[in-house]
């Protein structure tokens, strides 16, 4: 899955989180008529478990893991080593943000102003737009 999910335009949205859906049902031997059987299969920890690898990203160049799901409204940032997870500075250095949030395709789709943003227990909390 990990290995497709670009694949599935536009990338961060509601949209290609379906487009998934349908990839797995046909790559699973289901019928095309029987598409809203195979969502409804899904029991909602497999469906969560699903979302989370489909929207999270690590970054290790940046030092950096996101969560960026359309459901929650926020993207979530978290430093990839315990002493990066300073909020203080290191991966998550609000002018850093910036650039990851760019290269992966998510500026326009968040709040841009850093005063916005919430850091909480080494997490930083980007709302989106």
């Amino acid at each position: 899955m990990r290995q497709h999910r670009t694949s599935f335009q536009p990338v961060w949205s509601v949209e290609s989180w379906a487009k998934l859906l349908i990839w797995l049902a046909l790559n699973s031997g289901c019928p095309a008529d029987s598409l809203a059987a195979f969502t409804a299969a899904l029991d909602p920890a497999r469906s969560r478990r699903l979302r989370r690898l489909f929207f999270s990203r690590e970054l290790e160049a940046d030092g950096v893991r996101l969560q960026a799901d359309p459901a929650d409204g926020q993207v979530v940032l978290q430093g990839l080593e315990p002493a990066a997870s300073s909020v203080a500075a290191g991966p998550l250095e609000s002018g850093r943000i910036g650039a990851v949030l760019q290269r992966v395709g998510l500026q326009e789709l968040v709040v841009a102003e850093p005063q916005r943003w919430e850091r909480r227990d080494g997490l930083l909390l980007i709302p989106l737009r």
